[in-house]
């Protein structure tokens, strides 16, 4: 006669530790093998690098303040603006008075850092996006944030605006996407072309 064990316990056993060798070690070193030999780069972080040092990611957007670069879109995310431990939208709704005061507080401190700068600001530079991590913003708020960057570096503004183009990412296959840029790589481009 079978025993409890034997009926009951032995196969859920052996089930278990199969299970656990196939989704715990099996498949996580197979995606790794395929990640590291497909798409090395992103496996690794899709690290920026600049004399060999890494300088961010450029999935994750990076906080610029100083008037000389390119502001990226704000962060939701905390204890510190794009925390890629945190990341999260801010959840608040269009009729949110915080968020009402937060897009007018953007918007002054954009208008303070450019005060002759009379354009519409663009959305993405006043909101946070879902992930609260975009290293992208849009090319208006790029080209909004032009005169600017070049006033403050003493640039001409049309260099800035061939700057963005060269950086500017079209949509995929020409429909999917809006045009952006990285604003990581644009700052850096933007300070190796300074100096």
């Amino acid at each position: 006669m079978k025993t409890l064990f034997t009926q009951t316990l032995r196969p859920a056993l052996a089930l278990f530790i199969l299970l656990s060798v196939v989704t715990g070690l099996a498949y996580p070193l197979a995606v790794t093998g395929v990640a590291q030999l497909l798409f090395p780069w992103q496996a690794n972080g899709s690290l920026v690098l600049q004399g060999g040092q890494p300088v961010g990611s450029a999935p994750i957007g990076q906080s610029f303040t100083d008037p000389g670069h390119f502001w990226g879109r704000p962060s939701a995310t905390g204890p510190q603006p794009y925390n890629a431990a945190a990341s999260t939208g801010s959840n608040l709704g269009p009729l949110n008075p915080a968020l009402t005061d937060a897009v007018k507080a953007r918007v002054a401190a954009l208008q303070a850092a450019d005060p002759g700068n009379a354009a519409p600001v663009p959305v993405d530079l006043v909101t946070a996006s879902g992930s609260g991590l975009d290293p992208e913003i849009s090319l208006a708020a790029a080209h909004y944030q032009a005169p600017r960057v070049a006033r403050v570096r003493g640039l001409p503004p049309a260099q800035i605006t061939a700057l963005i183009e060269r950086h500017a990412q079209r949509p995929w296959l020409g429909v999917l996407g809006e045009p952006r840029v990285n604003v990581l790589a644009l700052n850096l481009a933007l300070d190796a072309g300074a100096r």
